[in-house]
């Protein structure tokens, strides 16, 4: 097999355990090229991987991360907007064309948080990716953010200019919610946490584009009326542009496949996604069996299971895999980061920089360090592991909040310059720590924790926490921030103290396992304990079968 990279005197009948109620019988092995009797489990996969590991640079892995690479422009769209209106916020054209406090006022946080409120909408119809498809979804997502942009770019007065954002975030949550799934379903599980992980790190992108669109728009036409505001409202549109013109040229889901009978599709592209091709990879034959043991049989999604949420608490395994999906959700749009990258500007006004050139420049820096870092931070999950990742970078918040709370304390209380300037690089600190540790996993970690009939409707429990998290996040606090100052990110230091405990009791490791193997770990009497175990599991079963490789040779 040229696409794989292993010793080529490696024999197929490599052996590997079986299933979670024998791996710990060390006798009994089967062969490889007897994968019938393989039973899903972390360890199955692990030995695969590492004896007969396709080459992740063949050309099936190309057109993965091609297909991958389009679908990230999904992800745009919400750090577009973020970082749009956080931006076109200092505009003194934009703030006087609406009658809007340039300080930030109730009006402002209207602005801002429909755009929430248009995302909890739009999550209540993530379900409807079971029905006719995640491409379907995310085509139709995108389209109705052309429709909302040009409302918005278009707006000639406050209520009109609202009413675009919240269609604009009502699809935008169509196709950034169907997006993410749709990636942690095509991905192979040794690399999902880079590929999927990977898509959320282009809201940088999506940040990057839209900072620098206003910087030079206001840079050039601040004479000019109200273009160097519209301008950027009109590139909103770019992305999902692009996205709508290529997205019916990919596969569906093979899991979304499976589920409506055409078996034979799905196995096409885990042969070509996966395995490079070759119809007679053990992985092929594993992950089919995997996937037609946990969807096979399940009934096809209709309208009327759009009020149907028992799937999401109707087993203990599913109520510990909702409590985790909501978490995560709620713990990625409120530990800090919020008031930060979308009220940078007012906060930059609070220890004297006034200069509107200066404001966008460092938007747009504070976006690059989380785009470098988020890129870096998708690859650590898949070598480092989810909850050390976590569970490090939560920490770091933790001390770089507090360095913000003291330095902004300095600011106010003595006038101490020096103290304010490190309260903004430790603002840039937080940002680089949250873009490597929670960036890369904040749609995945919720998908990959939810069994395959659960990942639509839990995927709208995620958007729906979210939404709920950003609302409250974005409205409460340019008040807060007014009223109590420095004592809201203190707020945020003892907040993200109960997030790491939380995290260390209940968050399993997710890395390396196929999406259907973590239906046993989730089954177990502590899933968290489990997942470790599986996962100290698998390294001693790769160092064996790579030391078995080294005496073969």
């Amino acid at each position: 097999m040229a696409d794989q990279v292993k010793d080529p005197r490696a024999p197929l009948t490599s052996k590997i355990r079986l299933s979670h109620d024998t791996m710990d019988k060390k006798d009994q092995h089967i062969a490889l090229n007897d994968v019938d009797g393989l039973e899903p489990s972390p360890e199955t996969y692990a030995a695969i991987m590492a004896t007969h590991k396709p080459n992740p640079r063949g050309p099936g892995y190309i057109k993965l991360y091609l297909l991958a690479g389009m679908i990230f422009l999904c992800s745009t769209m919400n750090g577009f907007d973020s970082s749009l209106m956080g931006s076109i916020n200092a505009l003194p054209n934009y703030t006087d064309y609406f009658g809007l406090s340039p300080d930030g006022n109730a009006s402002t946080g209207i602005v801002f948080a429909i755009f929430q409120v248009g995302q909890m909408c739009g999550a209540l119809f993530i379900w409807m990716t079971d029905w006719y498809g995640r491409t379907w979804h995310i085509f139709l997502g995108c389209l109705g953010v052309c429709v909302g942009t040009i409302i918005t770019a278009l707006s000639t007065n406050l209520t009109m200019f609202i009413g675009g954002r919240f269609l604009l975030s009502f699809f935008a949550t169509c196709a950034h919610t169907a997006a993410p799934l749709y990636l942690v379903e095509i991905s192979p599980a040794a690399y999902r946490g880079t590929i999927a992980g990977a898509y959320n790190t282009f809201y940088n992108v999506g940040s990057i584009l839209a900072t620098s669109s206003v910087y030079a728009c206001h840079l050039h036409l601040e004479d000019r009326g109200d273009l160097d505001w519209r301008i950027p409202l009109w590139l909103q549109m770019v992305c999902p542009g692009m996205v709508c013109f290529f997205i019916k040229f990919y596969p569906e889901s093979p899991r979304f496949l499976i589920s409506n009978d055409q078996h034979e599709k799905a196995r096409e592209i885990v042969t070509q996604y996966h395995a490079n091709g070759d119809p007679n990879h053990p992985l092929v034959a594993l992950q089919m069996k995997e996937m037609l043991g946990t969807v096979q049989g399940a009934p096809k999604a209709t309208w009327k299971d759009l009020l149907d949420l028992r799937v999401l608490v109707e087993t203990r395994s599913s109520r510990y895999r909702l409590m985790l999906n909501v978490a995560f959700s709620w713990f990625g749009q409120f530990s800090g980061n919020n008031i930060i990258s979308y009220y940078l500007p007012l906060m930059l006004n609070g220890i004297g920089i006034t200069d509107t050139n200066t404001k966008l420049i460092l938007n747009i820096i504070y976006s690059v360090i989380g785009w470098v870092f988020s890129v870096l931070g998708a690859r650590l999950h898949d070598t480092v592991g989810r909850r050390k990742m976590l569970l490090g970078s939560t920490l770091g918040m933790i001390i770089c909040l507090a360095l913000v709370a003291a330095g902004a304390a300095g600011k106010v209380e003595y006038g101490n310059s020096a103290a304010a300037t490190m309260s903004i690089v430790f603002i840039f600190v937080f940002g680089a720590i949250f873009a490597t540790g929670y960036t890369p996993m904040q749609p995945i970690y919720p998908a990959e924790v939810v069994s395959n009939k659960m990942r639509a409707k839990a995927m709208g429990t995620f958007k729906l926490t979210a939404g709920a998290a950003g609302f409250l996040n974005t409205f409460v606090g340019p008040i807060a921030l007014s009223s109590i100052g420095y004592w809201f990110y203190v707020f945020f230091v003892f907040w993200d103290t109960f997030e790491i405990a939380f995290m260390y009791f209940f968050f399993v490791e997710t890395k390396g396992m196929t999406l259907e193997e973590l239906d046993a770990i989730f089954e177990a009497k502590n899933p968290r304990k489990a997942s470790i175990e599986a996962k100290d599991k698998q390294n001693r079963i790769i160092k064996e079968e790579k030391g078995n490789q080294g005496m073969n040779v």
